[in-house]
């Protein structure tokens, strides 16, 4: 077996490589940015959505700026806004502007306004250069803005949790989305935000665990990830949701049931004085790559309660193991492709079309379930493997196929030779040695040898440019096209018709072949059987002296055929095979895959039996192996049941959140902020 292995390991050594490179390039993060875009372009084709209703965004554009006169927006005009919006009874208002410094007329007024009215969340900016949040305003109410930037400067992940352990108390805070979400959850839902079950730092409201951003989480290689993060599934469609100007709020133009029991995200859309937020994940948007910070936090925040009420997938990875022994499967799928495809025409569709169904795959699992797997680690060694390597394998097996083809010659050379002239020459040896032969009988004996080597020459040559025949020592040739018990019924007449002294005393001939579906036989197979057969008549002619009975038959059983030749002559006497044409008659056991032995009889004679199975329909296999499995099958339905049914009751999480430890990296990952 383990030769096997390393044989086809040496064959597969080119695919095995290119498979080693991709996951070394993966591990050291040079796929990295091509996956990230994978990622972008995946969410872009999505069907659209509808607009999300529960969500609001009131933007202060560029006539608003020019309506109020001035900017920064003063306080007086950010704390009218809000109790403006407050006649509406929104569930939650998410105000996106930082008012770390008074902005007067008004300050008071705001400062008021928050006091007054709990459902109103401020930011601050907590990462990197910290900006802190209005004084004197409840702990509950604040939240930070900031934002994970990837290397090119585009986001794919928000922030949920994060933790100053600088300072001694370890304060934890939560990020604006989840502000929101959870002031909103708690209002309509009565959910609160709980640790997770599968993962005990990440986030979860009732069922719904928000999946936490590892360092090694989808393409991402060794990532700096500071506090708790989710990947961020922008939503698709335009608009994404309701947005009103502070005119169309301060005038009342609008319907109230927009804002009534909604999420209302206040923020700056004015081009001249707002902070985009650089995504590819999102089309048809007015600046292309680029979407206002306000709406940012409205796609984050309606993620979560998207997840929660309505099911909607959570962008989520595998565990790393399970990535590369996914991408190592396909580069396995590739080398097959290289090896089962006869053609370049034929490879290349076949490549061609695995790739499109294994983005498809792809694709469904990422729509369907939010399942991000490494599409483009994938799709590069199945596509390297299944066409580099058909060169390659071309070769391989010309080079190969081409030894064998000698191989074979050589054998069928020497089983004629062997068979035939030599058969001759082991009697003339033995009746030397034993003075059987007169010296007037030497002469036309060597000569009657030299007239069957040079016939078996010119057999042999005829017999190689057809390549179907099979050469018999007596100088016969047989056509392999026709079945097999037929042959065998021609060797043995031939055979015994022969010039050999144990056949001058025989009286007894027994043959029987059984007719054999020879279509799961090669002709190599037939040919070897039919030299097997041969080569046992032969050394009962040369050994069995005095046998009077031979017999010669072929019996299929239990879907093993058995050729079985026994005779009535002194015996085999040792059962250690060392003969030239017993090694022939092993290897051919080998490759029928059978089982062979001769043996001595009692009370005279010789038994030579070779068995091979005979192969059954695929269909017949498959429904055997089916039967016989059926019991693991259902162990293994039984173990998965089990687990199901251990994870519902044992559900279960704390009472406030605890995100991880040590998460302050503040320094290390860039970040933004969605507005100032």
């Amino acid at each position: 077996m383990w030769k096997a292995l390393i044989k086809k390991a040496v064959i597969w050594r080119v695919g095995l490589i290119v498979i080693g490179l991709l996951v070394f390039a993966r591990l050291g993060g040079k796929l990295q940015f091509i996956e990230l875009m994978m990622l972008d372009y995946f969410l872009r084709i999505r069907p659209p959505e509808e607009t999300d209703e529960k969500i609001v965004i009131v933007g202060i554009d560029e006539a608003d700026i020019q309506s109020v006169g001035t900017y920064p927006i003063p306080d007086h005009e950010i704390a009218k806004l809000l109790n403006k919006l407050q006649k509406f009874e929104p569930a939650v208002i998410g105000l996106d502007i930082v008012r770390d410094l008074p902005v007067e007329p008004g300050y008071e007024e705001l400062i008021t306004t928050f006091d007054e009215n709990s459902n109103i969340i401020v930011i601050e900016k907590a990462l990197g250069t910290q900006v802190k949040p209005p004084k004197d305003v409840r702990r509950e109410q604040i939240s930070f803005n900031d934002f994970p930037l990837d290397d090119d400067g585009h986001v794919r992940r928000s922030f949920l949790v994060w933790r100053n352990s600088e300072q001694l108390s370890g304060e934890i805070k939560y990020s604006l989305s989840l502000r929101l979400a959870a002031v909103y959850l708690s209002k309509t839902e009565g959910s609160q935000i709980r640790n997770g079950i599968r993962d005990r730092f990440a986030v979860s409201f009732g069922l719904t665990e928000l999946p936490r951003v590892r360092p090694n989480s989808g393409s991402y290689v060794r990532k700096n990830i500071s506090g708790v993060q989710v990947l961020l599934n922008y939503r698709a469609g335009r608009p994404p949701f309701r947005t009103l100007s502070m005119k169309q709020v301060e005038s009342e133009a609008f319907d109230p049931s927009w804002v009534r029991n909604r999420i209302v995200i206040v923020g700056l859309t004015a081009p001249s004085v707002q902070q985009f937020v650089n995504t590819s994940a999102i089309t048809n948007v007015q600046q292309p790559g680029r979407i206002d910070g306000v709406e940012f936090q409205a796609h984050a925040t309606s993620q979560i309660i998207s997840a929660v009420l309505e099911k909607r997938p959570l962008l989520q990875t595998w565990f790393e193991g399970w990535e590369y022994l996914w991408i190592v499967g396909w580069g396995l799928v590739g080398i097959g492709l290289g090896k089962f495809t006869q053609s370049p025409l034929r490879n290349l569709l076949a490549v061609g079309l695995t790739d499109i169904g294994l983005v498809i795959i792809c694709y469904g699992l990422f729509l369907a379930w939010g399942w991000w797997v490494p599409v483009v680690p994938a799709l590069l060694v199945l596509a390297i493997n299944g066409v580099a390597y058909t060169a390659f394998y071309q070769n391989e097996r010309a080079l190969r196929t081409l030894v064998d083809e000698r191989q074979q010659v050589i054998e069928r050379t020497f089983n004629v030779i062997h068979n035939g002239p030599l058969q001759t020459l082991a009697q003339m040896l033995r009746e030397l040695r034993d003075d059987n032969l007169p010296e007037g009988k030497i002469r036309p004996s060597l000569e009657k040898l030299n007239d069957e080597i040079r016939a078996l020459i010119e057999i042999l040559q005829g017999d190689i440019q057809k390549g179907e025949t099979v050469c018999l020592g007596s100088g016969k040739s047989l056509h392999l096209n026709s079945p097999i018990h037929e042959l065998f019924y021609e060797i043995y007449s031939s055979t015994l018709e022969r010039n050999f002294k144990g056949f001058e005393t025989v009286k007894v001939k027994i043959r029987q072949f059984d007719p054999l579906n020879d279509r799961c036989l090669s002709v190599e197979q037939k040919r070897g059987l039919c030299h097997f057969l041969e080569e046992c008549l032969c050394n009962i002619g040369k050994h069995a002296i005095g046998t009077t009975r031979i017999s010669a038959i072929g019996t299929e059983t239990d879907g093993w055929y058995t050729l079985c030749l026994t005779d009535n002559g002194p015996g085999c006497g040792s059962t250690t095979y060392t003969g030239q044409g017993t090694k022939q008659i092993l290897e051919l056991k080998a490759r029928l895959k059978g089982r062979f032995k001769r043996e001595s009889i009692e009370p005279r004679g010789t038994r030579c039996e070779l068995s091979f199975p005979i192969r059954q329909p695929i269909k017949n296999k498959m429904i055997k192996m089916l039967r016989t499995r059926r019991k693991s099958f259902k162990i293994v339905l039984l173990i998965i049941g089990i687990i199901s049914l251990f994870r519902v009751l044992t559900f279960g999480a704390l009472a406030e959140y605890t995100p991880p430890p040590n998460t302050d990296n503040s320094g290390e990952e860039e970040t933004g902020s969605s507005s100032r």
